[in-house]
């Protein structure tokens, strides 16, 4: 046994360092892989089919597709490790898939990818790793792992345009003691794609992903149909005092902010949606002046500070309530020990319950939890 650490953080040789790779096919875990293959560490690839692989043959711009799969193959092949297709369709379904429909239904806009790291890749997959004697899981994701005072802490990628902190949120501190991120320090996805010309990969120039996997060109409203057929109902839009302005096709078809395809012109003002009633199956519209919301209550928060959420009052943070945007000052207050309340200095538009609030430190990079935004306050 060496005193000295592997850059796993392992005290012995990475030769003696079993390491589980979560393969997407992509440019990003394939660099991982060949940059750990190629440090002698003993790696193994895993690759996971999440839905139809017929229907996924013909995708592009997504995941775990058919041609992905192929793909990471033939990394795996080319750098010398093992690697393995687990089919998790049903896993990927009922934990995924089924949850992201109910959640349209019920008025929310959800966020597919958080939940299938959180429920499939790092509890599923991450179990495989542990029945195969693996070190670690590594995974091409853009964020920090940082070891403090107190253990591993997650901490916002060195690539601020890279960084997928957001996505990551439901980490949980077990899972963190396990997990890897490698790209977390790298420069930019051009520093990625060098590395993997480098490695001679055949994902080098391949585009990065656009899409939620299952969900193709976009079309949220015909996964929904077919995952809950009969379940979109048409209904009424109308203004913030009731007064009906037109009809609409499901609920399922709008989100909070939208301003095109309403389809009620010829109004004095543009109106934007601010709110999606699913009970009464009502799209409300009103000024883009409505939509903007200073408190924002979460539920299902994930803590990952070194005391406890309810330990403090309040407390100052940086708050991001969507991933395209940057974090926010705020106030956080808990409501309990998994419901808080974020208070942002400035109010923001689009607040949409079943997207995610994150947390971060106001000084530093570190990530400080987040949870999931239930409803207008």
């Amino acid at each position: 046994m060496s005193d000295t650490l592997n850059t796993l953080g392992f005290p012995k040789p990475p030769a003696e360092t079993r390491v589980v790779v979560a393969m997407s096919g992509g440019v990003d875990s394939s660099v991982v892989a060949a940059e750990l293959a190629r440090q002698g560490y003993d790696v193994v690839g895993i690759t996971l089919q999440l839905y139809d692989h017929g229907a996924a043959l013909a995708r592009k711009g997504a995941c775990c597709a058919g041609r992905d799969i192929h793909d990471a193959r033939r990394v795996a092949e080319a750098m010398g490790f093992p690697h393995y297709v687990l089919d998790y369709e049903s896993v990927f379904r009922d934990a995924v898939m089924d949850e992201f429909a109910d959640a349209y239904l019920g008025g929310a806009t959800p966020v597919p990818c958080i939940r299938c790291n959180e429920r499939v890749k790092f509890q599923d997959l991450l179990g495989t790793a542990r029945d195969l004697d693996a070190d670690c899981m590594a995974t091409g994701h853009y964020i920090r792992r940082i070891v403090g005072p107190n253990g591993p802490e997650l901490h916002r990628a060195a690539d601020a345009d890279r960084d997928q902190s957001y996505f990551l949120f439901s980490t949980t501190p077990d899972q963190l003691a396990f997990l890897r991120f490698p790209l977390g320090d790298v420069a930019s996805k051009a520093e990625t794609r060098a590395m993997a010309a480098r490695h001679g990969l055949v994902v080098a120039d391949k585009p990065d992903s656009q899409d939620i996997c299952f969900v193709p060109n976009g079309d949220y409203a015909s996964v929904i149909e077919r995952l809950r057929p009969g379940a979109a109902e048409p209904g009424e839009i109308v203004d913030m005092d009731g007064r009906v302005l037109g009809r609409h096709p499901g609920v399922i078809r709008f989100t909070i902010g939208q301003r095109r395809g309403l389809g009620i012109g010829g109004l004095a003002e543009p109106l934007y949606v601010v709110k999606l009633d699913a009970a009464t199956r009502r799209v409300v519209v009103g000024p883009k002046a409505a939509l903007r919301q200073a408190r924002v209550p979460v539920q299902e928060v994930n803590w990952l500070g070194d005391d406890r959420l309810d330990d403090a009052t309040e407390r100052r943070v940086l708050a991001r309530i969507r991933s395209t945007r940057p974090p926010r000052p705020a106030t956080l207050r808990a409501t309990g020990s998994t419901g808080a309340e974020v208070v942002l200095d400035e109010p923001e538009a689009g607040v949409s319950p079943g997207q995610a609030c994150v947390f971060y430190e106001t000084e530093g990079t570190r990530v400080l939890g987040g949870g999931w935004i239930a409803g207008a306050a």
